[in-house]
């Protein structure tokens, strides 16, 4: 002990000088980049270092028994680094950089409300075939972050699921399918479930394909789960290409080219070695890529084939053409030359969400967002059918609902597919498309008439029952275009009161569909869906997960479970910002 206390006092001592020099040689330089007249570090450095008694005040204060020196090496090293520590961390200029804004941006959502029959009986709105906003909703619960409620668009969550629809047998190009069952968050209300089951085509059945990818490899693209995701994905879908279809690649950042040259679908070689040549760098020239994508797709036409341009990109234009109302304009122009435009979407921090769904529906194509390889296979290969082939085109649904023997109703979703009660039969007006083997459900909410509504009653108008009818609760009626065709076709399907069934008897579907839009209607805020939580959504889709044979039901539970968490720790960490409410369920 005698030998060892004098070696760690010396010791002590050079430390307790060389941490006084840090701490002046640090003081120093904020001085001088504050414009002070401090002398220069190399000055200090050359100064002889005063003896330790003369640094008292800068002393560090004593280390703790757990930086204690070693009772059998000696060793001082954890000491040093705490007080090198203790003089050093105080100083300003170590604060952390500031994190990057998050410049997200998702299209404002009116949610439908409640209307009265007796006021408004019709109600009209295009199908819709998206499903970006599952995928997205799914990156963001993964990522730790309740997604914000402008993100969560619930006809696209009920749409990401195959359901066990009829294929149709009447020759028409899909089949329509009614169910009626209480509305599990208010029972005494009733579930309208209308599916749609699109004709399937085997892959090998196609019309020949005529192809134009469009990535942006702009800098902002610089990202893994962006332009290698993509790469990876492109890749995916070129080994389905078959030797009568064509792919064209076209690129933008700040300039726009030709990758790769119209080329068949058997040089699968030329069409890989292209884009693994794809590097981001630049800025984002969006429109002008849109413009020559347009190009190559018409100079490749293929007559009675699949025309069709992917955008794939983050969305984040920032030369050119910018504005979000061009843009869609631009699209919308081009629709009529019978080349559509699908959208996928890539990224995170930036990604303009808004614009890749809104530029998908003025294209007469499909918003996908892309967050894993996972999700690049279901869309481009598993999917692929319904992805590129059009089955029927400007599909638009209207329900007229008997006010005899319903009081009330509420369409969940659609919300900006809406349609006025005239464009119903109006040709011009563009709608959804329906691809090869797409299933399409949309749900309405029903009080029925004898039931306590939402809405008070008017005190001097009284619904005229129907003569005859009052065992009708709608009618429901669909308009479509066959691909090739101008003039509209017309469906139409009643609906019986009798076909109430309770919602444990309902099918598989039915119950996994008000599942999955119950949760997305708790994630919105849950408005209209009262005391209904993530568990009574978790505890219904559980049930009705029946064969699953992709999984996409099993994940969807572990989805809920990871929104319930999220929430809760939210709803603990509340800081009266709006967010407890919606945490809070």
């Amino acid at each position: 002990m005698q030998l060892r206390a004098p070696v760690v006092s010396t010791v002590g001592a050079r430390h307790g000088r060389a941490a006084a020099a840090i701490c002046a040689a640090a003081m120093a330089l904020a001085l001088s980049a504050c414009g002070g007249n401090s002398p220069s570090l190399s000055q200090d450095a050359a100064q002889p270092v005063p003896p330790a008694e003369a640094q008292a005040p800068l002393a560090p204060p004593a280390p703790s028994p757990a930086y204690a020196p070693s009772a059998k090496t000696g060793d001082v090293a954890p000491a040093a680094e705490m007080h090198a520590r203790a003089a050093i961390a105080p100083l300003p200029y170590y604060l952390p950089p500031p994190q990057p804004a998050d410049r997200e941006r998702y299209g404002a959502i009116d949610e439908n409300g409640v209307r009265l029959v007796a006021q408004a009986p019709v109600s009209t709105f295009s199908i819709d075939v998206d499903t970006g906003s599952y995928s997205n909703m799914r990156r963001l619960l993964n990522a730790g972050r309740l997604p914000p409620a402008d993100a969560v668009r619930v006809e696209e969550l009920l749409n990401y699921f195959p359901y066990d629809y009829a294929q149709p047998a009447d020759g028409r190009p899909f089949s329509v399918h009614t169910a009626l069952a209480p509305a599990p968050w208010h029972p005494a209300n009733v579930l309208l479930r209308i599916g749609i089951k699109g004709k399937d085509l085997a892959s090998g059945a196609l019309p020949a394909t005529n192809l134009v990818f469009l990535a942006d490899v702009s800098g902002s693209m610089n990202s893994p789960d962006k332009l290698p995701l993509l790469k990876s994905s492109l890749k995916l879908l070129v080994n389905k290409l078959r030797p009568q279809d064509r792919i064209t690649l076209v690129t933008y950042a700040s300039g726009t080219r030709v990758a790769l040259p119209p080329t068949p679908g058997s040089d699968k070689a030329a069409i890989s070695a292209a884009i693994d040549q794809l590097v981001a760098g630049g800025s984002t020239a969006g429109a002008s890529g849109i413009a020559l994508a347009y190009q190559a797709a018409q100079q490749s036409f293929i007559a009675g084939g699949i025309n069709r341009v992917l955008l794939a990109t983050d969305g984040d234009f920032n030369v050119g053409v910018t504005d979000f109302r061009q843009l869609k304009s631009m699209v919308e122009e081009k629709r009529n030359s019978g080349v559509s435009l699908s959208t996928l979407g890539f990224g995170t921090g930036n990604y303009n969400e808004q614009l890749m769904e809104q530029l998908a529906d003025a294209g007469d194509g499909a918003y996908s967002y892309i967050d894993n390889l996972m999700e690049g296979n279901k869309v481009l290969v598993s999917e692929m059918s319904s992805t590129l082939a059009t089955i029927a085109r400007d599909v638009k649904i209207q329900v007229e609902f008997n006010p005899a023997t319903v009081k009330e109703y509420r369409l969940i979703g659609y919300e900006n597919r809406m349609l006025a009660r005239e464009d119903f039969n109006n040709d011009k007006v563009d709608a959804g498309d329906i691809g090869a083997g797409h299933t399409v459900t949309a749900l309405y909410e029903l009080t029925l008439a004898g039931q306590p509504g939402l809405v008070d009653p008017l005190r001097y108008q009284q619904a005229a029952p129907a003569p005859g009818r009052d065992g009708e609760l709608a009618h429901v009626k669909l308009r479509y275009k066959l691909p090739a065709a101008s003039a509209s076709q017309l469906m139409d399907v009643t609906v019986a009161r009798q076909a109430i069934r309770p919602l444990a008897q309902g099918d598989d579907d039915f119950r996994f569909a008000a599942a999955v839009a119950g949760f997305g209607q708790v994630l919105r805020g849950g408005k209209f869906t009262g005391d209904w939580r993530y568990a009574d959504a978790r505890a219904l889709a559980q049930g009705a997960r029946g064969a699953d044979r992709f999984g996409y039901r099993g994940e969807f539970l572990k989805l809920v479970d990871l929104a319930q968490s999220l929430a809760t720790a939210a709803a603990v960490g509340a800081t009266g910002d709006g967010a407890s409410e919606r945490a809070a369920r």
